[in-house]
C-alpha cells in the first residue's frame, strides 16, 4: 500500500507539479491538499497521512509553525519542508520544529522522491545544496555551536507565534481562529509576551520581530492590536 502524502502549499501550480511526480511512483499517493497552515492542521487530524510535504512560506501560520502545531496533534506524521531558500535560519528552524527533511523547491524530481523514501523509512534528508552549505560553514567556523541569547529566548513557542502574527497585522480574533485558541487566551499570551520583551505597543512588537528576522513584512495595525 502506498504511503499517503498530504500536500501543503498555497500555490496550486506547485501542488499540481508534485502530484505529477507522485503519479509516476507506486510508492506514494496524494491523501489531500491544503492551501494554509490552519487547513493543514485540520486535514492532518482528519486524514492522518503518513507524510506531509510542507511549504515553508505559507500565509498566516508559516510552515515552521504549522509543523509544530501538527506534531502536537499528530506526532506520528513525518514532515518534509519545501523552501525556495537554503539560508541557515530556515533550515535550523525547520529541523528544530520537528521536520524530518528540508528540500529546495528547485530540487529535481529524483531528489524529492529520495527525500520521501528516506523519511518514509524513518530517516531524514537534506537537499545536497543545503547539506554542502552547512558543512562548509561548520568547517570554516562560521556556524556557532550555540546561538547567542536574546530577549526572544524567554518566550515560549506559542508566544513566538503570537509575536509574529501580531507584527504581521493580525488581530487577536484572527490569531485565535488561526491557532484554535480562545480570544482571552490569545490576549493573555500577548500581554505576557509584551511584558517579557519590555514593549507596550504593536510598534514595539514589530520592531522586535523585524530585528530578529521573524517577519519581513509588517502591516498596519488595526484598532484591536493597540491593546493586549
Amino acid at each position: 500500500m502506498p504511503f499517503q502524502v498530504l500536500l501543503v502549499d498555497d500555490h496550486k501550480i506547485m501542488r499540481d507539479g508534485i502530484k505529477a511526480i507522485l503519479r509516476h511512483s507506486d510508492e506514494f499517493a496524494v491523501a489531500g491538499e491544503a492551501e494554509s497552515g490552519t487547513e493543514a492542521v485540520q486535514m492532518c487530524r482528519k486524514k492522518r497521512p503518513d507524510i506531509i510535504l510542507m511549504d515553508i512560506g505559507l500565509p498566516g501560520l508559516n510552515g515552521i509553525e504549522t509543523t509544530t502545531e501538527i506534531l502536537r496533534h499528530c506526532p506520528e506524521v513525518k514532515i518534509i519542508i519545501l523552501s525556495m531558500y537554503d539560508d541557515e535560519h530556515s533550515v535550523v528552524s525547520a529541523i528544530r520544529s520537528g521536520a524530518r527533511a528540508f528540500v529546495l523547491k528547485k530540487a529535481s524530481d529524483n531528489d524529492l522522491l529520495d527525500a520521501l523514501r528516506a523519511v518514509a523509512k524513518g530517516g531524514s534528508y537534506l537537499s545536497p545544496q543545503v547539506s554542502d552549505r552547512l558543512l562548509h560553514r561548520i568547517q570554516r567556523g562560521d556556524l556557532e555551536s550555540k546561538p547567542a541569547s536574546s530577549a526572544l529566548d524567554a518566550l515560549s513557542p506559542r508566544e513566538l507565534q503570537v509575536l509574529r502574527l501580531v507584527a504581521e497585522g493580525k488581530t487577536s480574533k484572527e490569531i485565535a481562529v488561526m491557532l484554535d485558541l480562545g480570544l482571552q487566551t490569545v490576549r493573555s499570551y500577548r500581554k505576557t509576551m509584551m511584558k517579557k520583551l519590555g514593549v507596550n505597543n504593536v510598534a514595539g512588537i514589530t520592531q522586535v520581530a523585524l530585528a530578529a528576522g521573524i517577519t519581513h513584512f509588517p502591516m498596519a495595525a488595526s484598532a484591536d492590536q493597540k491593546t493586549p
